[in-house]
């Protein structure tokens, strides 16, 4: 497989200020002294995951995708160009910006700015979190994952699917279609949601506590308007997890325990079950909204059923020792 994780996210934003406070003080990420306009935050070894930058606009600016060697990357380009689709290699001094060796960049059928890189540098002093956090779940599953509004998922799917190689894990066509797409183990890197728009719906982060979590839901509920979904357990990835208002509008989902998948035998398929099997009531939507009550409905009818999610454990020793040494 050509890509291999989530590398970084970049977000327009002109709250730099209130990135950096959500970032390091709910999110418990580190911030990277940058200066000027840009606030860049560690999670891990790497020496950024996120970037936002005081632009215009608000909103996603770029997902960075690792691919897995210089020829894989090289490949992909001339497969991109085949198929049609402008590719930049970008400058060195951008490169160096992203603390990457080799950068290319294109847009996807909606206009989303895609970057590929390869050679991620990695920092020499520890992580240090922003907020008394045990850490974030990443090392080979990458940073976490993205999630894109899509105004025609049809129209995105043989893209990100046919083209750059993102594998289906399982998809809803009910009431909305959805779609969820597997680089590695993590059950998705990646999914979108016809929901007629465009634009970020939201990214994911996973801590390696659920104290973590719980915490964060403390902290973000003395905030007013802060939590956007209440804490709940999705059904197809069994994350534990809550969704924050970022600063841009969008969202941030704060989870743990999601399962592993082994991406050599893992099986597409259709789900039915709606996303949550408890919790993730949708305060961001007005009482009463029909999408809410029909997700409520989902939920309930999972209770009456008495669908589980088995409890998170290891299920794959080589990928934990390859986390740990990341």
């Amino acid at each position: 497989m050509t890509l291999t994780s989530l590398g970084y996210i970049g977000i327009r934003s002109t709250r730099t200020e209130d990135w950096s406070g959500f970032a390091t003080g709910l999110l418990g990420m580190q911030q990277v002294d940058r200066g000027g306009d840009v606030r860049a935050f560690r999670m891990d070894d790497r020496k950024q995951r996120l970037i936002v930058s005081g632009d215009t606009g608000d909103g996603l600016g770029f997902m960075g995708w690792e691919a897995e060697s210089p020829a894989a990357l090289e490949a992909l380009a001339a497969r991109l160009e085949n198929a049609g689709v402008a590719v930049t290699l970008e400058s060195g001094s951008l490169a160096d910006e992203r603390h990457v060796a080799r950068l290319i960049s294109f847009s996807d059928p909606a206009g989303n700015r895609l970057e590929v890189f390869c050679g991620p540098e990695v920092a020499s002093d520890p992580f240090t979190p922003g907020r008394a956090i045990s850490g974030f779940k990443t090392g080979a599953l990458g940073m976490g994952h993205a999630v894109l509004h899509a105004t025609d998922v049809d129209v995105l799917l043989p893209f990100y699917r046919d083209l750059l190689g993102f594998s289906v894990t399982d998809y809803g066509l009910s009431p909305i279609k959805l779609y969820f797409f597997h680089l590695n183990g993590r059950h998705h890197s990646f999914a979108m949601v016809g929901s007629g728009r465009r634009g970020m719906h939201h990214f994911m982060v996973e801590l390696l506590s659920l104290d973590d979590v719980g915490q964060g839901y403390d902290l973000a509920q003395s905030e007013a308007g802060r939590v956007a979904y209440t804490l709940g357990r999705h059904s197809n990835d069994h994350m534990t997890s809550f969704y924050a208002n970022s600063p841009s509008g969008f969202f941030v989902e704060y989870g743990w325990g999601a399962r592993v998948i082994d991406p050599e035998t893992w099986e597409p398929h259709e789900t039915f079950d709606g996303p949550s099997y408890w919790g993730h009531e949708r305060l961001h939507m007005p009482e009463g909204d029909p999408a809410r009550v029909r997700m409520r409905e989902m939920r309930m009818d999972a209770a009456r059923r008495g669908l589980r999610a088995p409890d998170p454990v290891s299920n794959c020793a080589w990928l934990d020792s390859v986390i740990r040494r990341e």
